[in-house]
């Protein structure tokens, strides 16, 4: 199933529209990695990481739904990680800075 058509299932979009704005602008991540394709096949198993107005929302699909229902079907379809499993999950993985150069250091003095 396409992310943007399962983000919209599950009602954590108002239109698919808004689902493909979101992920391309790069605010969603799939199993760690940011996705920018509306198109990126989603599985059973995989984990989700969505900005909501309260700060982060970290689930994991549990059923990949048929149609966009109610909210109680909707959130039959996954599971929400605790505290401690979304700190983990959420934590941006970019490499450490550069460290600076001994050129860099005699310029700024």
């Amino acid at each position: 199933m396409r992310l943007d058509k399962l983000l919209w299932y599950l009602r954590f979009a108002k239109t698919r529209s808004l689902a493909q704005t979101a992920i391309v602008s790069g605010h969603i991540r799939l199993n760690r990695r940011r996705v920018d394709r509306p198109a990126q096949r989603i599985a059973v198993g995989d984990i989700l990481v969505l900005p909501v107005p309260q700060g982060i929302h970290v689930i994991e699909i549990t059923a990949l739904p048929g149609r966009r229902g109610p909210a109680a079907e909707a959130s039959s379809c996954y599971r929400t990680l605790d505290a401690a499993q979304s700190n983990l999950i959420a934590a941006d993985e970019s490499p450490p800075a550069p460290s600076r150069t001994e050129d860099q250091e005699d310029r700024s003095s």
